[in-house]
């Protein structure tokens, strides 16, 4: 069967064409503009699809970053409070040494021993009660506002841990038990400065609370090193997740994103194309008499 085909028909095809050739210049030009290969699913339905599951472990991995710097701001105000209550022991232990070897030791001498023993205390409980944000890091799993109350009270928990996620199956302690460091009761660091104030003021030597001072010194370098380790990892999460971000991006952009060079080129080769077609069913399809009478 012969099919007639009239001028109608032609120059109808024809618009057909051209309105499809002037859609894609455009989508081009949007393109263009946007710089963007996906504007929406239908565009590429399997490229929405992977830009998806991109963007969703972006999500994940910039919630592991979140956790990652609050883990390492947690831990390094940790590890400084640790460095100075070293310090501070360090100082007690000096004095102690000196008290010690002060036989004939006045009156006056011993206020002062006294009253820079009893300033270290306070600074070691100051130290004690150091927070991160509205956290105090020596309290351990507790929210309570300060790790040791005024009377050297603790006030923490050890019954459970704080921790950061900060990877794919990787977490992080950011909690310290302050009980383990400073201790607690008759046997923290306070009741031994106290113990130390009260030998001097009784007028005992107080030579054998060395090694009752030495002893808090180890707890606190083993603390120390505890959390040197922990934050140490969360430093080595926080580079790895700084490089997956990047890798993540990267990937994200292949897919939804389009270059600008490439975008432009398009844009010309659809742009003359379109004027050729133009041009082409202009002379191809020339009006005629009964086109106007029509």
């Amino acid at each position: 069967m012969i099919t007639r085909v009239t001028t109608q028909m032609t120059m109808a095809a024809a618009q057909s064409r051209l309105q499809a050739g002037a859609a894609k210049v455009a989508d081009l030009t949007d393109q263009a503009t946007t710089l963007k290969a996906i504007r929406k699913p239908s565009d590429d339905p399997a490229g929405t699809a992977t830009a998806m599951q991109v963007r969703k472990e972006q999500a994940q991995a910039a919630q592991h970053a979140r956790n990652a710097d609050d883990a390492v701001g947690w831990l390094a105000t940790t590890d400084s409070a640790l460095a100075g209550v070293s310090k501070v022991l360090g100082k007690v232990r000096d004095l102690t040494v000196q008290a010690a070897n002060d036989v004939a030791m006045s009156p006056s001498a011993r206020d002062a021993f006294v009253q820079e023993l009893q300033g270290l205390k306070a600074d070691l409980l100051s130290s004690a009660n150091t927070k991160y944000g509205t956290r105090s890091v020596f309290a351990g799993s507790s929210p309570a506002a300060a790790a040791y109350a005024p009377d050297t009270t603790w006030a923490g928990s050890s019954a459970a841990s704080v921790i950061r996620t900060i990877g794919s199956g990787d977490e992080v302690r950011v909690d310290t038990d302050g009980s383990a460091v400073f201790g607690t009761g008759d046997t923290s660091v306070f009741a031994l400065l106290d113990d130390i104030v009260a030998d001097l003021q009784a007028g005992t030597n107080v030579n054998p609370r060395l090694d009752e001072i030495d002893a808090a010194q180890v707890a606190v370098r083993s603390a120390q090193a505890d959390v040197g380790v922990r934050h140490s990892a969360a430093l080595s999460a926080q580079d790895a997740l700084k490089s997956l971000s990047t890798t993540l991006e990267g990937r994200r952009s292949g897919v939804e994103d389009k270059a600008l060079a490439q975008a432009v080129l398009d844009l010309q080769v659809q742009s003359t194309n379109y004027q050729a077609a133009l041009a082409v069913t202009a002379k191809v399809l020339q009006p005629t008499l009964m086109d106007y009478l029509r």
